[in-house]
């Protein structure tokens, strides 16, 4: 009887034990700050460094190109962003001086710019053409705009209203001086290619490139030319729903390929050094005295609580409304360009997309962020995508012939 109640003591014991044990993990303190897990990751290159350049879409453009060819053939190649950036001041500067000086002028464009590019002049390997003439192991171009401002300042300007047949040869010899001059002909393994022939050779069609974007301003399913400084060439970006926005994105991910995005960065939910983007909700929802707490808070209290990325906050419901109304009020202007490369969620389940940046890899998260849904649908500017993997029924709804 008493060897029969200390095993039934013991067994109690270990009981206990186990089940206090079994509750542990739903009693556990929540993580702090944002935790992700990669559900989707396409097949892409590494980070890059633009460093004191405004050249963001060029590096955006050419990821996604070198992520086009490394999906469709393997292989992986280094491409020249400066060559881009070349062909782009050059043109920009003959529509420039055309327009009177009437036009923005910098090193800003959009994705498509890389894509045009490529279509009418080729690509090169980074090791061919590295666009750094200047000394710098990295880009620093800001006496080159300041030059190439003036430049074009002073063609405009010319008392004698006349253009000399040679102010676009000085031009590029500006460009070619500090940058060095765009290769005609060159050798890379092992075999001479002009800049037309290994964009062949890679297998990388410009023409399946289609640029998207979603504002109610304009008409869906139709193209128009994005009002926004930096898209200088005036192109036209297809318009859809922005359900079908995100529907673009997600199929595209998950059939392998990454998308071209700008977006705009200067948001305050925009956290580099966290490598997070977020748009809370002003207006959470809470449950029972946690609601009464906030509502107790200073609406400076409130905003440091959204904002200080120290726990996941609820986000806002995007409407296209919403949309229009940040572009309007120029809320969301076209800062930065990126490569969304997948998708993937916090700790608590809500979806995020992984972006790769253009910023070196000093950060958290080694040159990428994770962007919330919420941050995508609202801060997205446009989109450039593979268009044989746009959703068969929205694709059919488009009606649309875009050439550069």
């Amino acid at each position: 009887m008493k060897v029969q109640s200390i095993f039934l003591s013991w067994v109690l014991v270990v009981a206990f034990s186990f089940t206090t044990f079994a509750q542990k993990p739903e009693v556990k303190k929540a993580e702090k700050g944002y935790h992700f897990k990669d559900e989707i990751v396409v097949p892409h290159t590494s980070v890059k460094n633009q460093y004191r350049s405004g050249t963001c879409w060029s590096y955006s453009g050419i990821g996604f190109v070198e992520a086009e060819i490394l999906k469709k053939t393997g292989k992986s190649y280094d491409l020249s962003e400066m060559f881009c950036v070349n062909h782009m001041y050059s043109d920009k500067s003959v529509k420039y001086v055309r327009l009177h000086g009437k036009l923005n002028f910098g090193s800003g464009a959009e994705n498509d710019d890389v894509f045009r590019v490529i279509k009418l002049y080729g690509m090169v390997p980074q090791s061919v053409y590295s666009g750094l003439q200047y000394g710098t192991k990295l880009p620093v171009q800001g006496e080159l705009d300041a030059v190439l401002l003036n430049y074009v300042k002073a063609i405009v300007m010319d008392k004698n209203h006349k253009l000399t047949p040679v102010w676009h040869k000085g031009f590029d010899a500006v460009l070619s001086s500090y940058m060095g001059p765009l290769p005609k002909t060159f050798k890379y393994e092992g075999k001479e290619y002009t800049p037309k022939s290994f964009r062949d050779m890679t297998g990388f069609n410009p023409d399946e490139v289609l640029s998207i974007t979603s504002f109610e301003n304009h008409p869906y399913y139709k193209p128009f030319p994005l009002a926004i400084p930096d898209n200088w060439l005036w192109a036209n970006y297809m318009n859809v729903p922005l359900d079908d926005m995100m529907a673009i994105i997600d199929n595209s991910l998950k059939n392998g390929h990454s998308i071209a995005w700008a977006a705009d960065v200067s948001d305050r939910g925009f956290n580099w050094k966290k490598g997070v983007a977020i748009i809370p909700s002003q207006h959470p929802k809470l449950k029972g005295s946690d609601q009464a707490k906030w509502e107790a808070l200073s609406q400076r209290e409130k905003q440091k609580e959204l904002y200080n990325f120290d726990s996941v906050v609820q986000e806002a419901n995007i409407t296209p409304d919403m949309r229009q109304t940040h572009y309007n009020d120029y809320l969301t202007t076209d800062d930065h360009g990126m490569l969304i490369v997948g998708i993937a969620h916090d700790q608590y389940g809500n979806k995020y997309y992984k972006i790769k940046n253009s910023w070196g890899t000093n950060q958290k998260y080694k040159g990428y962020f994770y962007a919330s849904k919420a941050y995508v649908e609202l801060q997205t500017i446009s989109i450039g995508v593979n268009k044989n993997y746009i959703p068969k029924n929205i694709k059919k709804k488009m009606k649309y012939k875009i050439v550069f």
